[in-house]
């Protein structure tokens, strides 16, 4: 498809772009690539994954403040002994995602990045390993 052609179906407009534009659009990737952003996203997976468990459990967290918290609490509910510890780490890893979403920016290390990855893998293959036990019909 040419230029001509995506102007043409309105998939494309005209544009003047400006250095700012495109600093921004630059500091946006840097974000994209940091740690932070991968901190947010192991922290991320860590979250769905006790969504899991709490839907296997037979409920969901409503769209309410502190719902992530909320969520980690469920989950070691569903998931008994086995989930000790997680709620505290991933509860610790919140606040840092929520500075790195919400305020800041070089907030996570490639230390702090590495383990709560790790805990997520974990933590994941944990509930994977739960779910196959006590509810096969949906592993």
């Amino acid at each position: 498809m040419s230029w001509k052609q995506l102007l043409a179906a309105r998939n494309v407009h005209t544009h003047q772009t400006s250095r700012q534009e495109l600093d921004d659009l630059r500091a946006v990737i840097r974000r994209d690539l940091s740690e932070d952003r991968r901190f947010a996203t192991a922290y991320n997976a860590a979250l769905q994954t006790a969504k899991m468990a709490i839907a296997c459990a037979g409920y969901r967290v409503g769209a309410v403040p502190g719902h992530h918290t909320i969520s980690f609490e469920c989950a070691g509910l569903a998931l008994g002994k086995q989930a000790d510890g997680l709620v505290g780490f991933f509860d610790v890893s919140r606040r840092k995602r929520n500075i790195i979403d919400y305020t800041g920016v070089q907030i996570a290390t490639p230390t702090e990045t590495a383990e709560v990855l790790g805990r997520a893998q974990d933590f994941s293959a944990m509930v994977e390993t739960w779910i196959q036990a006590n509810y096969p019909q949906l592993a």
